[in-house]
Order: C-alpha cells, then structure tokens, then sequence
C-alpha cells in the first residue's frame, strides 16, 4: 500500500520549456506523413512517422518520470535539461522525408539524451544512497534501461554502415517493453500522480494546439461554403476531443491516489500518437488526390485509439466515478455504429466528416452525463447521511 505524504510537485518553469521543443517535434514529425504517393502516405513514411513519434514521447515520458521522483529544480538538473534541449534540435532536424542522410545525427543525438538521463539517475543514486536506500533498486533499473537502450541504438550505426537497414528502433521497442515489466520496482518510489497527471495534460494540450495549427488549411481557399462548412466541422471536432479528455481529467481522475504510473504513462503514449493521426487525418478529408478508402480508414482508426487510450485512463478513476457496464456497452455500440456509417458514406465527405462530428459530441455528451449523475448521487447520499448523523 502506497502512502503519500511528499507535498505535492509543482510543475516548474523549466518543464514547461523543455516541452515547448516537443511542439516543435510534433510538427515535424507530422510533416513526414504530408507526402502522399499513390494515393496514401508510403508505408516507409508511415512506419518512420510512427517509430519518430514513439521515440519523442518516449523521451518526454523518461524525463518527466525522474523529474517527477527526483527532480529539485538544481543547476544541475537545469543544465542537463537544456543539453537534451539542444541535442533534440538535431533529432528534429533529422526527422525528414529522406531519413537515410540524417541517420548518424539523429541516432547520436538520441543516445546522447538517455546517456545524459542515465547520469542524471547516476548522480542521484549517489546523493540517496543513505538518506534513502530503499529507492536504489527503482534508480538503478531506470539506469539499466536507459543504457541498455542507448547502446542498442550506438549499435545501431555501425549496422546500418554494413547493412543500411535501421535497427535503433528495437532500442524504442526494448525501453517500452522494458519499462511496461518494471512496475514492481517502480512500486518502490511512487510517482506523485497529481504533478505527473498536469505534465501528461500539458503535453495532451499542446498536442492540441498543433492540431489546430493542422486544421487552420480548412480555412483557406476563400469565404465560400465548403470553407464555412469543413472549417466549423474540423474546429467542433478538436473541441469535443478536447473537452471529453477534460471531462474525464477534470472530474474523474483520482489525482490524489498514491501509484508508479506506469499504465497512466504508457496509455499516454498512444493517446498523443492517436491525436497527431487525427490531426493528419483531418487535413486529409479535404484533399482529393487522397484514397477515399485509405484516409477513412486513417480517420476511423485513429479515432478509435484515440478513444480507447482515453477510456483506459479510467482505470485511474475515482472507485465511484467508474463507468459502469451500461455505460461501456453504450458507448461501445456508438463505435460500432460509427465505423459503420463510416464505411457506408465514405465517398461523401460532407456526410463523413457530419458523421465524425455526430459521434465526437454523443460520447463527450456520454461522458459530461455520466459525471453530473455521479455528482447528483454523491450529493444525494450526502445529505441522507447527514440527515441520519443528526438524528
């Protein structure tokens, strides 16, 4: 059993910088699937802009964590946060269409910023060996992940030298496995979830606002029907995304329970990936060299993820704010439902995006009355006991 008695982390001017280079990565990593051949996005572009994605928030996710155990706002921390800054740049520039010729830099930068982190566990370890001893077996799996991955992908060049093919994402792919099994060590240093929950809400909200830097192309093309009509679709779509994610932050979310967040963490990383398809997804409703087939697909199946990483967080609800079963079957059926019609319309994009829009709003409807139900409940069960308290 967990207990938390640390004062609650307040998130830091330098977190709040240090994410300001991921709006920058979303950016470019998105401009990877902007290319369409054929159709569609290629599928080595494909995989590249989902492995780039993974990688950034893996990163993001590695930082955040140790900031969140250990961090103290130091010098120190200050000057290696703004090294893995820098060397984030040459990721970002390396993210291209023609990958191949940014390979080494890309690569070199990435290990550079676990090697960096591993020190910065290093350097912990040696500050809490006495005063807290119990927290060396959580600091030193982080250290073995980070360097296990970070040689996995220094590995990597000299192979791609001999073979050209890529093997730095098995270094990803290791770090996610590997931290996904790690959650009895980390049970030894509990997270303090209220800071980690703001963290993971800011990068959601700035994965947000790159979506409607995304959606702005709906508004060009002059002051015309289709303009009015795609851009108002487009903009009520990020709103009911944005606010069903709200809903359940706000209002379900136990914040103040003791956890190692893992689970919250790792749902994160595909819930973030989900909204950069969606934001790709979206600008591709409008542009008729896309398949018709292909970029609906795109847009259901993104959806769909973005969904189910959603209600996954639920898992971390307040025991009374858990969706019940009718709730579950209900809003199971609406995504049956509107992959569905999803696939009946999908030469019609009026009626697609129409359809998109329809069930957006239905299950953040869903969402908002499950709350006020629970809120009402809770209050009615309130009042009957003090009512009975004062008899």
């Amino acid at each position: 059993m967990f207990t938390n008695n640390v004062e609650e982390k307040k998130v830091e001017y330098l977190e709040l910088i240090y994410d300001l280079i991921f709006v920058y990565l979303i950016g470019r990593n998105s401009s990877l699937i902007h290319h369409v051949e054929n159709g569609f996005i290629s599928m080595d572009l494909f995989i590249t802009y989902i492995l780039c994605t993974l990688v950034i928030i893996q990163i993001w996710n590695f930082t955040t964590l140790y900031i969140n155990r250990y961090g103290s706002n130091g010098l120190a921390e200050h000057v290696c946060v703004f090294i893995n800054m820098y060397l984030l740049y040459y990721m970002a520039d390396g993210t291209r269409v023609h990958w191949q010729e940014y390979y080494y830099r890309y690569n070199v930068a990435w290990g550079l910023i676990l090697v960096n982190l591993a020190v910065q566990h290093y350097l912990k370890m040696r500050q809490k060996s006495k005063e807290a001893p119990w927290e060396m077996a959580q600091i030193k799996n982080s250290m073995w992940i980070l360097l296990t991955e970070a040689g996995i992908i220094f590995l990597s060049l000299p192979l791609y030298a001999l073979t050209k093919l890529p093997f730095s994402p098995l270094g990803m792919v290791f770090g996610i496995v590997a931290t996904a099994l790690s959650g009895k060590v980390n049970q030894l240093v509990p997270v303090d979830f209220m800071h980690l929950t703001e963290r993971a809400m800011l990068y959601v909200v700035f994965t947000f606002g790159e979506m409607i830097i995304g959606i702005a192309s709906y508004f060009e093309g002059g002051f015309g029907f289709n303009t009015i009509y795609f851009s108002l679709m487009a903009f009520l779509i990020v709103t009911a995304l944005f606010l069903s994610y709200g809903v359940i932050y706000d209002h379900l979310i136990d914040r103040e329970q003791s956890t190692n967040a893992t689970g919250y963490m790792l749902i994160h990383v595909f819930l973030i990936l989900a909204l950069n398809n969606i934001t790709t997804a979206l600008e591709f409703m409008r542009e008729e060299e896309v398949d018709l087939v292909k970029k609906s697909a795109f847009l259901i199946g993104s959806f769909l993820l973005y969904y189910v990483c959603l209600f996954l967080t639920e898992r971390y609800a307040k025991e009374r704010m858990r969706l019940n079963k009718k709730y579950v079957t209900i809003l199971v059926s609406l995504a049956v439902a509107f992959v569905a019609l999803m696939g009946i319309f999908y030469r019609q994009m009026y009626v697609n995006i129409a359809i998109t829009l329809v069930f957006a709003l239905v299950v953040l409807g869903m969402l908002f009355r499950f709350w006020k139900t629970v809120v009402q409940k809770n209050d009615i069960l309130t009042r009957v006991k003090d009512g009975e308290n004062h008899e």
